[in-house]
């Protein structure tokens, strides 16, 4: 009895003691592995069912309670040498790869991932760790939906975050080398074949001599035996290079769906980011990353159907990367699904130019311009077929309204507009892209002129001054549409009188209709500035009372523009101030000599369009006047004055928005007589078009319709033009005028 008490006692005495052989229980568990390979014979028993994740646990957990209990920081204990000197990790890849027993792979993946993240010694920098990791990183990422991607998601991980620590483990990790540029030192000395590389000179003290534990059936521990017990192709796996590696690891997991993809995109996301300009340079110029992320777009875009409905692509809003899939709410058609996976990964490629290192942003966005906008999207946009035309024009309308991204902006603006050295004339006729789309506002089929413009209106809406100078001022410059040879007048009164103008009376006086209201000449404010009230004013009398119909309906009066108008323009103010656009309009030279005036192929467009609003579509007149709206917002000077101001004196030959207007009018006036009835069809296709009355086809209805257009775009030019000079200061928010007068 007092035998086995004292036996008790010394054996609670022992187990106190630090002397526990924790190498012996390691090299035990790895023998039981090892051991399963020459035992077992049956194959289809699976990983699960047998002793290996409980042997690879008690492996790990003996590292990790081996590591708390070393005294000196930094120090690889014995369990940990052991792990590298005799490559476990290289023979675990080898069995993962052979996938025997079943579901190995994902046992494998799962040691990895605890091994690297719960172990603080950095393993990393070995070749017996980062080899095999290379070697696992081939292994997955190939098959969307594999049994083992949520492991390897899980793997991908931690490898991300241990870069995001130190940026220099990016090209162990990648290519088994360090940065270019870099010198050698002393964790890449060569090791003997059985020995391993240290990563820090300490570790190599003569102290920590190489541990040589008990054999296990030769001196590899079984290593040589298991690979005589495994498939013929995978024995002896190559340590070469092959095309797999962390970036291909990620971008196959990102095809997957679900969490499993959003995680491995944010891992990809991580990489990125990496702070090391070093590193930063590395992953842009010496790895597959940025070619494979924009290739990979280009795959989606080449997914799509051939013909897409460009509503339906507007109406495809709120697709974010983190939620790529198309809202279940919204009505479904044919390539939705496609269409949604590639709007959420070009947002996501946005994400990654704007957060990712500025080297990496920049070559990512390089990759992307050359390779969707200049390789996939020019040949459709300058191609014959309408259809192509078409679906084209609107995708990259629809991925203009997701760019967020500066870099990726400059790139996307580099692409679609041409540079001028100066104004260009009417002759010249470079064959640019930008060319091309400006002249798509104006083709034959008025589907793709709308398609096209919705394009430019949402060019017009990004922050990059190139966008407005390249079609607009950069022809408005020196203000040769202002006649020569007299000073400017310091009082419009004798300027321009809208009585005596050829173009308000053409047509007028045979017909016997005047004007709603007789203009005044306008009179000038301190700062030589036309009248605000007059400007407004002009705009609202244009049209006349035959051919307006808000007086007979609620809520349609040029009030209802205005703080749509003033939200619009604050908003385009903001945008535009970093420009240092200036004040007040350039000064003329009355001595110099009047040279040719071109308003540029975009204006010319767009006045030619405005020109025929009562014979087009409604929806193409919409179009246009809602392009045109945008313009006149913009606070530049010549751009206000060019647009907004009907008092101008006009250079010989040149037109003016509002002498386009006064033409329309004159037009309208003639062929108003020749409609019977024309009031009230009038109110009723404005009623129809409010969907107050069933709608039913009338005669003369795209007349009726384009008169409709033309009273609303004249109160909407009031109305921008009222928020831009407020008459009683810009820090003033008076009341609207009422309809006709200020």
């Amino acid at each position: 009895m007092l035998s086995r008490l004292g036996a008790l006692l010394q054996e609670a005495v022992g187990a106190r003691e630090p002397s526990l052989d924790l190498l012996q229980a390691f090299i035990e568990h790895w023998k039981g592995i090892t051991h399963y390979y020459i035992e077992s014979t049956d194959e289809n028993t699976p990983a699960k069912k047998t002793d290996i994740p409980w042997r690879l646990k008690q492996m790990l957990d003996i590292l990790v309670y081996e590591e708390q209990q070393q005294t000196a920081a930094g120090e690889a204990g014995p369990c940990l040498e052991y792990l590298l000197q005799h490559k476990i990790l290289e023979t675990l890849c080898t069995l993962g790869k052979a996938e025997y027993p079943p579901g190995m792979r994902q046992q494998v993946f799962l040691f990895f991932s605890r091994v690297l993240a719960q172990v603080q010694h950095p393993l990393l920098h070995y070749l017996s760790v980062h080899r095999p990791v290379q070697k696992l990183l081939r292994l997955g990422g190939t098959v969307p939906g594999s049994l083992t991607e949520k492991e390897e998601v899980q793997f991908t991980s931690v490898l991300c975050s241990k870069i995001q620590q130190d940026p220099e483990l990016l090209t162990y990790i990648l290519e088994g080398k360090k940065i270019i540029g870099r010198k050698k030192s002393s964790r890449e000395s060569a090791a003997p074949s059985k020995d391993i590389a240290s990563p820090k000179n300490k570790d190599s003290s003569p102290n920590s001599a190489p541990v040589r534990g008990p054999q296990l059936d030769g001196e590899d521990c079984g290593t040589q035996a298991v690979n005589d017990h495994l498939p013929a192709e995978t024995e002896g796996s190559s340590g070469g290079h092959g095309e797999g590696n962390l970036v291909t690891s990620l971008l196959g997991l990102c095809r997957s769906k679900g969490r499993v993809a959003l995680k491995a995109q944010e891992n990809l996301l991580l990489l990125v980011s990496v702070a090391s300009p070093a590193a930063a340079t590395y992953l842009a110029q010496s790895s597959p990353c940025c070619v494979a992320i924009a290739e990979h777009l280009c795959q989606l875009y080449r997914s799509l159907p051939a013909f897409l409905d460009p509503t339906d692509i507007a109406a495809l809003e709120g697709i974010s990367w983190r939620l790529p899939s198309a809202p279940s709410d919204e009505a479904s058609f044919p390539g939705k699904e496609a269409l949604a996976a590639f709007l959420g990964w070009f947002d996501y490629c946005n994400h990654l130019i704007t957060e990712a290192h500025m080297v990496v942003a920049d070559t990512l966005a390089k990759a992307v311009a050359e390779r969707l906008f200049v390789g996939t999207l020019q040949p459709q946009l300058l191609h014959v077929s309408e259809q192509t035309i078409l679906t084209s024009t609107a995708l990259l309308t629809a991925m203009l309204r997701q760019l967020r991204s500066p870099v990726l902006l400059q790139e996307a603006m580099t692409f679609l507009l041409s540079t001028h050295p100066g104004p260009a004339t009417a002759e010249d006729n470079p064959r640019t892209l930008c060319e091309h789309l400006i002249g798509h506002c104006d083709h034959l089929s008025d589907e793709i002129s709308v398609t096209t413009l919705r394009l430019f209106e949402e060019l017009l809406q990004k922050p990059h001054e190139q966008v407005i100078h390249s079609l607009v001022l950069c022809h408005l410059e020196g203000r040769l549409y202002v006649a020569r040879g007299s000073p400017e007048p310091e009082n419009y009164e004798d300027n321009l009188d809208l009585e005596e103008d050829p173009y308000f009376t053409d047509g007028f006086l045979d017909s016997g209709l005047q004007p709603s209201t007789k203009p005044r000449p306008a009179p000038a404010t301190s700062d030589g500035r036309t009248a605000v009230t007059e400007i407004v004013n002009s705009f609202l009398c244009l049209v006349p009372e035959e051919a307006k119909t808000s007086a007979f309906l609620e809520d349609t009066g040029y009030d209802t523009y205005v703080h749509d108008a003033y939200g619009l323009f604050q908003e385009c103010s903001a945008r535009v101030m970093p420009w240092g656009w200036p004040r007040g309009p350039s000064p003329v030279d009355p001595h110099e000599p009047e040279r040719p005036f071109f308003e540029g192929p975009f204006l010319q467009v767009l006045f030619d369009r405005m020109a025929r609003i009562l014979d087009q579509p409604y929806s193409l007149n919409l179009q246009v006047t809602s392009v045109l709206s945008r313009l006149a917002l913009f606070p530049h000077p010549h751009i206000h004055e060019y647009l907004l101001d009907p008092y101008i004196s006009l250079a010989p030959g040149c037109r003016s928005l509002f002498s386009v207007l006064v033409r329309v009018i004159g037009d309208l006036m003639q062929r108003i007589q020749r409609v019977p009835q024309f009031p009230g069809k009038l109110l009723l296709v404005r009623r129809q078009l409010m969907g107050q009355v069933p709608g039913e086809q009338l005669d003369h209805q795209t007349l009726l319709q384009g008169v409709v257009v033309l009273e609303e775009f004249c109160k909407e030019l009031a109305a921008i033009a009222f928020v831009k000079f407020p008459p009683h200061g810009p820090q003033m928010s008076p009341s609207p005028p009422q309809e006709g007068q200020v």
